[in-house]
């Protein structure tokens, strides 16, 4: 992507913080009347500070992770397994909570505009995310100019809307208007201080997003990347600051029935057409702002699955080359959650801290540790930034987790043990597996190549069918000796669930042909010479699928086959691992119920299972 596409691409989340984070800080302020409004300014202060230390060292993680260096793989590679997996869980929690916040501002920014509809927040909301789902499963992509023209006309809505502020309030001598009167119920003191600053910083959510995605920007990626993250930093801080001083000088708080850029567009503007185009603006913007984590969840749930810290169904993409079952769990959660808190922002904000900045803090805790052992040409500058990052981060994280526990703060805590807990059970499993499964020298045979009978000649072309096949083929085989047999053994590993189904074959003393789908070419070389390691006494064929697809390429190479060899009948003969515990089954591949399902309709194929218990 050019800088101009990638701004608006992936600033789409930080940016639009800006329409929830000042006015989640200032309700927390209004409680403590006129004195509490009075420390608005002071924290905003603070939070743009916090907002230009986390962009610097942000800017190091890019000059060190050229390739992206999202929390998880920066924690993981310097800090260990489990600070990874924490981090992993505040990402998680940032993205299911992006959704449900981004969506709960957007609509409030909606129902702001048309109030008739406030009753119906929730409904809306959840609508929302079924739209997001469906089109993230046809395999929406992030399309330039679609993410460019809603975050850039954001930007120019609130520039707009800041210039025209600035220049009423110079007309009066930059005189606060007083705010309209408040009940006092609460005393300023240290905690309220503590949860207003938390809340502001939620202003940062998406700072990451640019570090993640460096491969994405045109060469040299690494100088593109830092500097349209520099342009989002800037961006972010001038809205924020420009938002607080407009609300300072107008007199605005927070209500319950508009948003307070709804209230300084209907002072500035009234109800015409820039107010609406302001309304239309942040709410897509916002709306935008959810979908982007539909590439970022999914995407984190595939390395965890990778590194077998989430079950492998994870890794894998759907027919539109999403992956599917992680945008159906991002969608389910953020549901779940919107519903819950009943599609409120303000009652949402007290999560997203949580997980926000567990993860900044861990992914600069990491980069301190990186600069430190790497050493090289000014590492004592990047990791003093990082450094700076990484205790400021910390606080905002332990701030949000004290002085909100009892408010919300607490459910992301417990998620985050929880997500610890499972993730560690399930490498458990998969290591307990793979010593089950591991091939030993000398106590494994293949099965001895099979030459009789009628073998493929050559690898199948992939055509369809030529007409009348089917008719000329019938199922009309009566007697035993008039079926002609072919074993095809899907392999996906060499161990011994593998083998296992490869002695069952051939134990038929008929034709056996085994099938093995591979990622990548160097991976179908790989595999290759274990086979011939281990002897190559049978038949292989390798199939390259590089988008981790297994039962499409399986179709498509059982149905050539078919259309080649009609006279043949296919036993497609799958290893399949049995678990001792139900839990654990879904683990494990389904491989042979997706199999069955597709070739279901096709003549003379069948599908059998070859059990391996653990």
């Amino acid at each position: 992507m050019r800088k101009l596409v990638a701004l608006p691409v992936l600033s789409a989340d930080a940016l639009s913080s800006v329409a929830y984070g000042p006015e989640a800080m200032l309700a927390i302020l209004v409680p403590a009347g006129t004195t509490g409004l009075a420390y608005s300014l002071p924290v905003a202060g603070v939070i743009v500070l916090l907002m230009l230390a986390v962009g610097l060292s942000y800017r190091q993680t890019i000059r060190a992770y050229p390739h992206g260096g999202g929390s998880y793989i920066v924690a993981g590679d310097n800090l260990g397994r489990v600070p990874g997996l924490v981090a992993a869980a505040g990402l998680m929690i940032d993205y299911v909570l992006t959704v449900a916040v981004s969506i709960a501002s957007g609509v409030a920014a909606i129902t702001s505009a048309i109030p008739s509809l406030a009753s119906d927040t929730v409904p809306i909301g959840v609508a929302v995310i079924v739209l997001l789902l469906a089109g993230n499963l046809r395999g929406i992509r992030q399309a330039g100019v679609l993410f460019a023209a809603p975050t850039y006309a954001f930007i120019a809505a609130m520039f707009a809307l800041i210039a025209f502020g600035l220049a009423d309030a110079a007309d009066h001598g930059f005189q606060p208007r007083p705010a309209p009167p408040v009940a006092v119920t609460e005393t300023v003191g240290l905690l309220l201080i503590m949860r207003a600053f938390s809340s502001g910083a939620t202003a940062m959510t998406g700072i990451e997003a640019i570090s993640n995605a460096v491969p994405a920007f045109r060469p040299v990626e690494w100088r593109n990347a830092r500097t349209t993250l520099t342009w989002m930093v800037g961006l972010l801080i001038a809205m924020f600051t420009g938002t607080i001083i407009l609300i300072h000088l107008s007199g605005v708080v927070p209500g319950t029935r508009e948003t307070v850029l709804s209230q300084l567009a209907h002072l500035s503007f009234g109800s015409g057409g820039m107010y609406v185009f302001i309304q239309a603006a942040t709410a897509a913007v916002l709306l935008l702002a959810a979908n982007t984590a539909y590439n970022d969840f999914p995407r984190v749930l595939s390395l965890l699955a990778r590194d077998d810290y989430a079950p492998r169904l994870f890794m894998r993409l759907g027919d539109r080359l999403a992956y599917s079952n992680g945008i159906l769990l991002l969608s389910l959660a953020a549901a779940l959650v919107f519903i819950a808190f009943d599609g409120l922002t303000s009652s949402l904000i007290p999560l997203y801290a949580v997980g926000v900045f567990l993860a900044f803090a861990l992914s600069q805790a990491g980069m301190v540790v990186h600069w430190w052992r790497l050493r090289d040409r000014h590492w004592r500058k990047s990791l003093l930034f990082n450094a700076a990052g990484c205790l400021l981060s910390a606080v905002v994280f332990i701030t949000a987790g004290i002085s909100k526990f009892t408010a919300g703060a607490w459910v992301a805590i417990v998620a985050v043990v929880l997500f610890l807990v499972v993730t560690l059970r399930i490498r458990h499993h998969y290591e307990t597996a793979r010593a089950a499964l591991r091939l030993r020298a000398h106590t494994v045979e293949l099965p001895t190549h099979i030459t009789e009978g009628p073998l493929p000649a050559q690898r199948p072309s992939f055509t369809h069918p030529r007409p009348g096949v089917a008719e000329e083929n019938e199922e009309n085989e009566e007697l035993p000796e008039e079926v002609r047999h072919l074993s095809v053994v899907t392999i996906a590993t060499l161990d011994l669930a593998g083998m296992r189904a490869l002695a069952y074959a051939a134990s038929f003393q008929q034709p056996v042909l085994a099938l093995h789908i591979s990622v990548t070419e160097e991976e179908a070389e790989r595999f290759r010479n274990y086979w011939t390691l281990w002897g190559d006494r049978l038949p292989l064929e390798i199939v390259v699928s590089p988008y981790r697809a297994t039962v499409a390429p399986l179709v498509h190479y059982i149905e050539a086959l078919h259309q080649q060899h009609p006279d043949l009948t296919l036993t497609v003969i799958l290893p399949e691992i049995i678990t001792r515990h139900r839990r654990h089954q879904f683990l494990h591949s389904r491989t042979a119920t997706r199999l069955r399902r597709a070739l279901r309709p096709l003549p003379k194929i069948v599908i059998t299972t070859v059990p391996f218990h653990l």
